[in-house]
């Protein structure tokens, strides 16, 4: 039998590979060379006319409500986050104060109404009675200077009952203080059994009625001094009186000026009912104040009111956020820096993406800031203090979204973030 050898790989070596050709690579490199030449001169004509930022937030009026009276809260009719409709109540104040206010009012002006109709009556009865007024006059002024007079007697007499009083107060406190020594005294006899209690008690009650005597005599002492001041008042009052007696002689003997003032005061009393009227207007308007109305449509956000709370004139209740009309109650602000503003201006195409939905909005700019955001702050920056570092501001930029885009608007909430971007060209 014939043997087959056994071939080994070292009887048959590998053949050698053949080199790629050189080229392949420079063709590679060549093709993502002017890839990215493409890619980059693509995106520089893409991103040239295009500026953008995140630092955007949609904003909307934010209507801060307060009551315009001061009162207790009885009635909250909203709830946080409710829906409201201009005009809507929102809450109510206690009106009872203002109720009595308004009532007040309207009974000064119809006396206000009252006192103007005598006083206009009162100009042809002033004309027609002038005749007689001279010997009215001097009759009044006579019968004022008697009453002066009996006044002043009056007064006299009370002066003489007062110092009247006045001794018996003196003269009963000092028997009541000797009745009370004679107590004393003999309450240390009787203490002793040298005097015997029929002596006591007799001693004992002339002493309470020695001091009952002396605070009734002090009594009449100040029923005297009243009737001295009140008889002091009357002889006041009666001189006013005859100061106005005589004031009506020297009236009456100037008819034409008596006159020419009841007009004045048939105007002056007109002028009372304006201002009464004014009166009834401004209690009116606080009683209906009592009732805090929504002014716009909107959301409301924000609410501490609770029933039995007290206001002030000016103190926030709620906040209502506008949302009647979504497309001029919703705009964004984006902070854009100062080194992307060239070439931007108003009317401008912008695009909004919503962080919140993920979409995206068609805009307009609509104005730029008339300063940086810094220069806003609380404590804006002080670069003359010595402290000095470059840094690159923002310029608040106003944009409103445009028409046709309600619904998509509509459920956008202030605060919300946003990504703008401003098509310069």
């Amino acid at each position: 039998m014939a043997t087959r050898e056994i071939e080994t790989p070292a009887q048959h070596p590998p053949a050698p590979l053949e080199p790629p050709p050189r080229s392949q690579p420079r063709a590679l490199l060549a093709a993502a060379a002017a890839a990215i030449v493409v890619i980059a001169v693509g995106l520089y004509f893409y991103y040239r006319h295009r500026v953008s930022t995140d630092d955007a937030q949609v904003e909307a009026h934010l209507d801060p409500i307060a009551p315009r009276v001061a009162g207790t809260v009885q009635e909250v009719d909203v709830l946080e986050n409710q829906t409201v409709a201009a005009g809507q109540v929102l809450f109510r104040l206690d009106p009872s104060d203002y109720q009595l206010a308004l009532r007040h009012a309207e009974a000064d002006l119809a006396a206000a109404r009252a006192a103007a109709q005598a006083a206009t009556s009162g100009v042809p009865i002033t004309r027609t009675s002038t005749s007689s007024q001279v010997s009215s006059a001097e009759a009044a002024l006579a019968q004022a200077r008697a009453d002066y007079s009996a006044a002043e007697q009056q007064q006299a007499l009370a002066e003489a009952r007062q110092a009247a009083a006045q001794a018996n107060l003196i003269q009963a406190q000092a028997n009541a203080q000797r009745a009370a020594s004679d107590e004393k005294r003999y309450a240390q006899l009787i203490a002793k059994d040298e005097v015997s209690e029929e002596q006591y008690d007799a001693i004992r009650t002339a002493a309470t009625a020695a001091a009952a005597q002396a605070r009734a005599a002090a009594a009449d002492l100040n029923a005297a001094r009243n009737a001295v001041a009140a008889a002091a008042a009357g002889v006041a009052a009666q001189q006013g009186r005859v100061e106005q007696a005589l004031a009506g002689v020297r009236a009456a003997a100037s008819a034409p000026e008596q006159v020419r003032v009841s007009r004045a005061n048939a105007a002056q009393a007109e002028s009372r009912v304006a201002l009464a009227e004014a009166a009834v207007a401004q209690a009116q308007l606080n009683l209906d104040w009592t009732t805090v109305r929504a002014p716009v449509a909107g959301i409301v956000g924000d609410k501490h009111v609770e029933v039995g709370q007290n206001f002030v004139p000016g103190q926030a209740a709620l906040v209502i956020v506008e949302s009647g009309k979504p497309l001029l109650d919703r705009w964004v602000i984006a902070n854009f820096k100062e080194t992307q503003l060239e070439g931007m201006h108003p009317g401008q195409r912008a695009q909004v993406h919503v962080d919140a939905f993920g979409e995206d909005l068609a805009a307009h700019v609509d104005s730029i800031g008339a300063a940086t955001g810094s220069r806003f702050s609380l404590l804006p920056p002080e670069n003359a203090t010595g402290n000095y570092v470059k840094v690159v501001q923002r310029v608040p930029v106003k944009l409103y979204f445009q028409p046709g885009q309600d619904r998509r608007i509509a459920p956008l909430r202030p605060g919300m973030s946003v990504e703008v971007t401003v098509f310069t060209k």
